[in-house]
């Protein structure tokens, strides 16, 4: 595509990003040029195009820019806060479409089930979180909550806040989840120890522990499948 100088709305139409999407589909627009659009504006020296290339130079392309804070986008010129909040959001709309099922309900049958779910909602976090997923008779996912936020490397968990909401919604069973950072998910003794506290204190509330998923960006390790509940 040709460089112009001039601000994109005086480009010639067929060239300005907004209208060749509407003509041809956002398959037709370039990386930097659907960040421009989240964009919107730019500053008195650079298009929106121009500010999208140097968030893309910087960080190498869509995928690595994905998982970099609202901070970290606002760290290139012109990119103000209200910019980055809406990258962000763009990015974390597209994790959640990649998590849902084609349809509504949720259900886990398997540990892959949970896997292909929670992957894309984790595997970008720089922090450890540990999750509880909340399960009907049927295995229908009722809803998921976030008991910890830890830092790189650990993640406290008390079995109060892990079954509280599952008492509350007359849970059948749980998973427990959390990520790794590091990106390897192999089970640390201290998850192992965990496991094995919360799996007892589930067998006294009546509430079954059904896996423990550690995901990781790409890949993930069930200690039910490992043998370890």
């Amino acid at each position: 595509m040709a460089e112009y100088k001039l601000k994109i709305p005086r480009w010639p139409e067929d060239e300005r990003p907004r209208e060749r999407l509407l003509k041809r589909g956002p398959q037709s627009l370039s990386d930097a040029e659907l960040l421009g659009i989240l964009i919107a504006k730019g500053t008195k020296e650079k298009t929106a195009i121009d500010l999208a290339r140097e968030l893309l130079m910087k960080y190498g392309n869509l995928k690595n820019l994905s998982s970099r804070s609202p901070a970290e986008y606002s760290s290139v010129k012109g990119i103000a806060e209200a910019k980055s909040v809406i990258i962000s959001a763009a990015f974390e709309i597209a994790r959640r479409v990649q998590s849902q099922p084609e349809t509504t309900r949720v259900i886990f049958k398997r540990s892959q089930d949970v896997a292909d779910y929670y992957i894309p909602l984790m595997r970008d976090l720089k922090k450890e979180v540990f999750k509880v997923a909340l399960l009907n008779g049927a295995n229908k996912l009722i809803k998921d909550v976030t008991v910890s936020e830890g830092t790189l490397n650990t993640s406290v968990v008390h079995p109060r806040e892990v079954f509280r909401d599952a008492l509350i919604e007359a849970t059948a069973g749980i998973v427990l989840i959390h990520n790794h950072p590091s990106g390897d998910p192999t089970p640390s003794e201290d998850d192992i120890k965990i496991t094995k506290q919360l799996v007892e204190t589930g067998r006294i509330f009546g509430i079954k522990v059904f896996d423990h998923i550690i995901v990781s960006s790409n890949d993930f390790k069930s200690l039910a499948d490992e043998g370890l509940i």
